[in-house]
């Protein structure tokens, strides 16, 4: 998906769902549109939905039943090591494992261990380097602005599908005074990370020019 967005000049939507109406509306819309789709999961939502296998079945058996015909990719957002490890167990085709709180070199090693247990469920592997502001399924974080040496590490030491780097972005609702994302961070993280798909987090209540503008400098992905 993000290989041909990357080549198509466009963005993937991921959208977080959180019970089987979501599902059904987020899935209709994407159909609609013709769009691809990712369907992003919390620890949270899975917790409330019973579970990450009985997500993976309802979301199965929605896209069945509704006929949908776009690629749509299952995905664990904002992932702890174990939370990982369980929904791709279950069947997920994606997870996000974001060890952006923890010291670099812990976050690249246990980044290496998730995607190696990807590989043998043919799934793929989103990292984190930075941390996205605001608070979502509760990690909070101040909108920092990721390291490009670290982000070049990622990117070169492990067989990552994407990265989710920090470049101001804020997860929630955006205060007066944001400051606007870091568009010369971004294109030094692009060039750094050999051009490697990047994911912008926290999409929601982003201007257009801004998402178009990050989009043009190397986000596939937007959350």
């Amino acid at each position: 998906m993000l290989a041909q967005a990357a080549a198509g000049h466009y963005a993937v939507p991921a959208i977080n769902i959180n019970n089987l109406e979501w599902i059904g509306a987020v899935l209709d819309a994407a159909q609609s549109c013709g769009s691809p789709l990712i369907l992003g999961v919390s620890a949270g939502a899975a917790k409330y939905m019973f579970g990450w296998k009985n997500v993976v079945q309802m979301v199965t058996n929605t896209i069945e039943t509704k006929k949908i015909t776009i690629p749509v990719a299952l995905h664990v957002d904002h992932g702890t090591y174990e939370a990982c490890v369980a929904a791709l167990e279950a069947g997920f085709s994606s997870v996000m494992f974001d060890g952006s709180k923890l010291p670099f070199a812990e976050n690249l090693a246990k980044t290496k261990e998730i995607v190696a247990l990807a590989k043998k469920h043919h799934a793929t592997v989103e990292a984190e380097v930075g941390g996205i502001g605001g608070t979502e399924d509760g990690v909070t974080a101040n909108g920092e602005i990721a390291n490009v040496e670290e982000c070049a590490t990622m990117a070169a030491k492990t067989d990552i599908c994407c990265l989710a780097a920090g470049i101001g972005n804020i997860h929630g609702i955006y205060p007066a005074d944001w400051k606007g994302l870091d568009f010369n961070k971004l294109q030094e993280i692009f060039k750094a990370v050999n051009n490697k798909p990047l994911v912008l987090h926290g999409g929601t209540g982003i201007p257009a020019e801004q998402i178009s503008k990050a989009i043009s400098l190397g986000i596939c992905k937007i959350n």
